[in-house]
């Protein structure tokens, strides 16, 4: 499941377990409606997206996570993720106001909201599909096959892991 901790701004440990409690909870709910997706991926802008995963149709879905209000407040990069995805969704703490990602710099009409925990989630705002290019797609969604095909290897046999390359 999720593993792979999860990184917050601020790094404190109970912030970086809500995370993983948070994105646990994400994985359930996308689980049951056939998106698959997997923690702390690299994108090739030097991002790190907290969840990226492929719905049914092959769509790619990105979360944010975000525990803490200061986190959520002074995060500038989050728009870096919108052009490797068709839907974008912050995954927030149920106990984390939310109200801020209704004003304009958090443009609402390009993202969702999930909230969760670490049984179960909830989509409060759906969003919208953004639909990348078709190109686009097709490298991320090699990307991502890639990595979780490495990663599945690499969890079946952990002494593989020092001789592969980068």
């Amino acid at each position: 499941m999720v593993d792979e901790p999860i990184l917050t701004a601020s790094g404190a440990p109970e912030d970086e377990r809500e995370a993983r409690r948070v994105a646990r909870g994400i994985c359930r709910l996308f689980a049951r409606n056939n998106i698959w997706c997997l923690p702390e991926m690299p994108l090739r802008n030097g991002r790190r997206a907290d969840l990226m995963g492929l719905d049914e149709k092959g769509r790619i879905v990105i979360v944010e996570i975000k525990v803490a209000r200061a986190d959520l407040l002074g995060d500038a990069k989050w728009p870096d993720y919108l052009e490797f995805c068709d839907r974008f969704f912050w995954g927030l703490s149920p106990h984390l106001d939310r109200a801020c990602l209704e004003h304009p710099e958090f443009r609402p009409e390009s993202c969702g909201i999930i909230v969760a925990d670490g049984y179960d989630a909830e989509i409060v705002r759906p969003a919208p599909s953004l639909s990348l290019a078709a190109a686009r797609r097709k490298v991320e969604v090699e990307r991502l096959a890639r990595v979780a095909m490495r990663r599945a290897v690499v969890a079946a046999d952990p002494g593989l892991a020092p001789l592969l390359p980068g």
